[in-house]
């Protein structure tokens, strides 16, 4: 059984039937199971191996993260025979049994001495290592192709990233310039009035946003006071409120009522939108000696008042379209009288939007339970304590929007 086998290796298809015999008389058979480390790449061999049945894979940087397969060898070929053919009989790569083996054995000496008796057997080994060597240059060839292949690949790739890094950090600092023109166009320092103490404080949700207030004086005697909330977030939105904060300061003037202000802010929004952005404006004008405040709004959030004696005060409001969408939008007017000791409050809905971990919006029932608690404090101290307490609420989530307060507290 075993000389019929040997008989079609073609390393032992030359031998002589008595030569063939022999060999197989003194050839050790054996059995592996798969994982079994045949040979170790460096150590000392005196023997090889022929494959009778089952797969060996053999190995460079066995165990370790370079780890490579050189190739399998199975049914017919053999193993290790560098080990004999090198003079230091070092074994130059590991072997380890792939699937279940059967091999049978072969020692230095039996080699040896077959080669002394049949030295053409020398030429039938050197054409299998020729061979051998042919497959591995090819595949060492045909791995260094697909590992510049994976090089160019990542250095695209790395250039595609350091290309946006670049663009990030031209972006970040355009964030930054956008963001400082943004607050240049918010009031640098608040009125210091006679009868009235204004507070007032804005938080973007982005590093720039869409919501804005402005107090100015109209005369001596009025002053025009704004909020508003652009549609959306970051560089669209604050572009176009500072459209709407350029008209809206462009517009009014004084003995000009706030409705027909709103209306030429709207046409003008109107012509220059195409993209049909919109923004809710409240606009009012406060007369600081009658405490009489005349406004407009344009689908912004209604006024709060608390009087002297901490109760909300009741205030008619009608419906109010934003500007930016219609030819003649809805809004709401109305005139109030602001009485001594009061407290008027502006916000933008980024404020009764906010929400907690369970989902639950601040709403207005927050705000009418808070402010009371805190108007005895300045104007500037009840927006800031309001953004504490809002800042509280949210606890670890996100600002999700834009948020603008803006206090109004008259003297007694």
């Amino acid at each position: 059984m075993v000389n019929s086998f040997l008989s079609a290796i073609p390393l032992f298809s030359t031998l002589p039937p008595t030569e063939l015999d022999a060999l197989a008389a003194s050839l050790n058979e054996k059995i592996y199971p798969a994982q079994t480390v045949l040979l170790s790449e460096g150590e000392c061999g005196d023997k090889f191996f022929i494959v009778l049945d089952g797969q060996i894979a053999i190995l460079k940087a066995m165990g370790s993260d370079d780890e490579r397969l050189l190739g399998l060898r199975g049914v017919g070929e053999f193993i290790g025979e560098m080990s004999l053919l090198n003079r230091d009989g070092r074994r130059t790569a590991s072997a380890r049994v792939h699937t279940d083996a059967r091999l049978l054995e072969m020692t230095r000496a039996d080699f040896d001495a077959l080669l002394t008796r049949v030295p053409t057997i020398a030429y039938e080994m050197l054409r299998v290592l020729s061979a051998r060597l042919d497959e591995a240059h090819n595949n060492a060839i045909a791995e260094l192709m697909e590992r510049n292949r994976e090089l160019a690949e990542a250095y695209l790739e790395l250039q595609a990233a350091q290309e946006q890094i670049i663009e990030k950090e031209i972006l970040d600092r355009e964030l930054v310039q956008a963001k400082k023109i943004q607050e240049s166009m918010l009031p640098k320092t608040l009125p210091i009035l006679k009868s009235f103490e204004i507070g007032a404080r804005m938080i973007p949700a982005r590093m720039i946003g869409g919501d804005f207030f402005d107090i100015f004086p109209l005369d001596s005697d009025s002053l025009g006071i704004a909020v508003g909330d652009v549609a959306g977030k970051g560089i669209p939105a604050a572009l176009f409120m500072a459209l709407t904060t350029r008209l809206l300061k462009a517009e009014a003037r004084p003995g000009v009522s706030p409705e027909k202000t709103m209306l030429r802010v709207n046409q003008h929004l109107l012509e220059m939108n195409s993209r049909g952005m919109f923004v809710t404006l409240l606009y009012g004008v406060l007369k600081q000696k009658t405490g009489e405040f005349t406004y407009a709004r344009a689908g912004h959030e209604y006024p709060l008042i608390w009087d002297f004696n901490r109760t909300l005060i009741s205030i008619d409001h009608d419906r109010g379209n934003p500007l930016g969408l219609f030819n003649t939008p809805l809004l709401d007017l109305q005139e109030i009288k602001l009485p001594r000791g009061s407290t008027l409050l502006l916000y933008s809905d980024g404020v009764t939007e906010a929400y907690n971990d369970e989902e639950k919006l601040f709403g207005m029932e927050c705000i009418e339970a808070l402010i009371p608690d805190l108007l005895e404090n300045s104007a500037q101290d009840i927006c800031d304590q309001l953004l504490v307490k809002l800042d509280i609420y949210q606890g670890n989530l996100p600002q999700s929007d834009d948020i603008t307060l803006l206090a109004l507290k008259a003297s007694m």
